[in-house]
């Protein structure tokens, strides 16, 4: 069977811990070239994984002219290196928030579109084990009507863990676009729909920086959603959560409430209002903490999605849909005003 031949573009924490040990593990594929503006970072990568090294992304896309690209850089150049790397015929994993606009994730979209080639948002959070059997049980009518939620993800963060510490491009507006809610809240706007299998229409929201002193991003930020049945709930996204991560969801529903990744012990936790409690041990979560031990299955997804030639779980509008609330979010903030979701 074909080997696909693949590139990354950005080697920082997220390519280090994620998308290259996945990729050298998957069969499938061959890791034949890296990029990064930091020199000495991508020959250091590219000596480990015995790849042709990069320092511009354009010149990687033209000499290699690889199957597979992981666009894994600062959120302002997502959308334009992902285009471009569709355009020279290259099949696209995106990291997330996908863009910084909706017509940037348009344009994307267009993209691949125009050339036949697959483009998936690396959204892991649907992957997790017990995100996927509380969707299944949502699906099945264990709880009945859905009444409400509330999804939260929050850490000390980026400076924990990204390779550039407190002077991560995560911090600069002109290059993040968006703190908290896009490192962490875009995942939970995404999970929340895939987890109810509904889209949102409405949000009310306050996006804020209060705790990140050297950084014009928001870093805390508390959303009101409503989806279009009606269910209404809380998704909260935080980078002050300094003594441990949180990310949890609870699920209030008519005959019982779900609790994910809210137990130490017990991933799924479901209490039913007859007085049943039935407790899932699941597997852990995926975490950057975790030194890349657990697997986000995203890359294994993507390579499946190739070879079957069929959509990706989380495609080019799936991840737009998901970064629709986000955007929305942001200019309830800035307005003070409730704000229709762009469908």
């Amino acid at each position: 069977m074909k080997k696909y031949r693949v590139a990354v573009i950005g080697v920082g924490s997220i390519a280090r811990m994620r998308h290259l040990p996945e990729y050298q593990a998957n069969p499938h594929v061959e890791i034949v070239a890296v990029c990064d503006i930091v020199p000495e970072r991508v020959e250091e990568t590219a000596a480990q994984y015995g790849a042709k090294a990069f320092t511009d992304y354009q010149e990687l896309l033209d000499q290699v002219k690889p199957d597979i690209v992981s666009v894994c850089l600062p959120n302002y150049l997502h959308a334009p290196v992902s285009i471009a790397a569709l355009e020279a015929g290259a099949h696209v994993l995106c990291e997330k928030p996908m863009a910084t606009s909706a017509e940037e994730g348009e344009a994307m979209i267009k993209a691949a579109k125009e050339n036949n080639r697959k483009l998936m948002i690396a959204h892991n959070q649907r992957f997790v084990a017990s995100h996927q059997k509380a969707k299944d049980l949502i699906e099945a009518g264990e709880l009945g009507k859905i009444y409400s939620f509330r999804t939260a993800f929050g850490h000390g963060g980026p400076e924990g863990w990204s390779i550039d510490g407190k002077d991560s491009w995560f911090f600069k507006k002109d290059q993040a676009f968006i703190g908290a809610m896009g490192d962490l809240g875009v995942h939970k706007s995404d999970l929340i729909r895939y987890i109810l299998g509904e889209e949102f229409t409405e949000v009310a929201a306050i996006v804020e920086g209060n705790a990140k002193t050297d950084s014009d991003v928001d870093d805390n930020a508390v959303c009101l959603l409503r989806s279009e049945s009606g269910i209404i709930g809380t998704l909260t996204a935080s980078w002050a959560y300094n003594s441990s991560e949180d990310n949890s969801t609870v699920i209030y529903g008519e005959k019982a409430t779900l609790r994910l990744e809210d137990d130490p012990d017990y991933s799924l936790i479901a209490s039913y209002t007859n007085g049943q409690t039935v407790k899932y041990e699941l597997g852990q979560i995926q975490s950057n903490d975790a030194g890349g031990q657990t697997t986000s299955h995203v890359i294994d997804h993507f390579i499946e999605s190739i070879q079957a030639d069929r959509d990706p779980l989380i495609t080019g509008e799936e991840g737009l849909k998901s970064l629709n609330i986000i955007l929305a979010a942001l200019e309830s903030s800035e307005t003070g005003k409730r704000i229709k979701i762009k469908q």
